[in-house]
């Protein structure tokens, strides 16, 4: 391992450098019409308080990201109708006329004429995880949004690549029924789709949910079946970064939560290159609860920010500036 993690920091140093990207999230809506078997924000969890974040908020956390000097805000949601096509569109046009920043988008599947048109505002990025390779297990916890039309998320990717998107895919690591063969089989796929960015993030229970509510019975041995730990996430992290030498790669919250003192660290110290600080305000993040126990819920922007670059510093790194392109995109663009 630890040649491993020797190799993919090396990888990081030589491909996309030694500064460390910000990307401030904005959570902008908890709204979900989607049945995933593992998410907190499923249409059908009855017990969570649901917000849409107005357009005023989502700027003022935008322009928090400019006096912070991040080069880029995500914005996130789960796949909610009252985002419409218009309205973002309209706050996409809205931050790139009133602010520096690169803008990426992560609100799950969407028609191909909405990816047109948040594109043609000047989003510059598109979040889309496959999560796992293995079809069988994929349609298990991930039914489709439409009956009659199953979901497919690599050609979503293929779509977005095609109108210009700066694309971004990963996968959850420790999926019940997860085996080592599937996860070697998303590692090769990372590379195959020759991503710009790849999130690799253990997969945490919930219990509002059908995996989390109970011990999930699989057809795999407890041999095969991948865990969702910290070890495994790092080892995800730096055989992708190996993969992909010019993807910019996060070290993620959902690492952060499994250790709070140093995830983050080790995460950036084995392939990672990215952070993404949070935006969202204190009064609706723990109201975003992919997963419960999310770290720093509490915290606010300034505190988080003022953390972050700490941590970072403490490793000898420096906080990137501009929207920190992939190499990969950059080279084909």
């Amino acid at each position: 391992l630890e040649e491993l993690w020797r190799k993919a920091d090396l990888a990081r140093q030589q491909n996309v450098g030694g500064e460390v990207h910000l990307r401030g999230l904005i959570e902008l809506s908890n709204h979900c019409v989607r049945l995933c078997g593992y998410c907190g924000l499923r249409a059908e969890n009855s017990g969570l308080t649901r917000y849409r974040m107005f357009e005023d908020e989502i700027l003022h956390c935008a322009k928090k990201a400019v006096a912070f000097k991040y080069g880029t805000v995500v914005l996130q949601a789960g796949e909610d109708p009252g985002i419409t096509c218009q309205w973002m569109e309209h706050i996409v046009r809205r931050i790139k006329s009133e602010t520096p920043l690169a803008v990426t988008l992560s609100l799950g599947e969407r028609d191909d004429e909405e990816l047109a048109a948040w594109h043609a505002a000047g989003a510059d990025r598109y979040l889309l995880r496959f999560e796992t390779c293995n079809r069988k297990l994929y349609e298990r916890i991930h039914p489709p949004r439409h009956a009659d039309k199953p979901s497919d998320r690599i050609a979503m990717l293929a779509t977005l690549r095609r109108l210009g998107y700066e694309v971004g895919s990963g996968v959850m690591i420790g999926i019940p029924g997860q085996t080592f063969d599937d996860l070697a089989n998303d590692i090769e796929l990372f590379a195959k789709l020759d991503l710009d960015m790849i999130g690799a993030g253990p997969y945490l229970p919930h219990p509002d949910t059908p995996l989390g509510a109970k011990e999930q019975s699989t057809t795999i041995s407890p041999e095969e079946q991948v865990p969702g730990d910290e070890l495994t996430t790092y080892k995800v992290v730096a055989l992708a970064r190996l993969a992909c030498p010019g993807a910019n790669i996060p070290s993620t919250t959902a690492l952060a939560t499994l250790n709070s003192q140093s995830g983050r660290e080790l995460g950036l110290v084995r392939g990672a290159n990215v952070i993404m600080p949070n935006l969202t305000p204190v009064k609706y993040r723990a109201l975003y609860e992919i997963y419960p126990g999310k770290v720093c819920i509490n915290e606010t922007a300034d505190a988080c920010h003022t953390c972050i670059n700490g941590r970072i510093h403490s490793l000898g790194r420096q906080v990137g500036s501009g929207p920190g392109h992939s190499p990969n995109y950059s080279s084909r663009n």
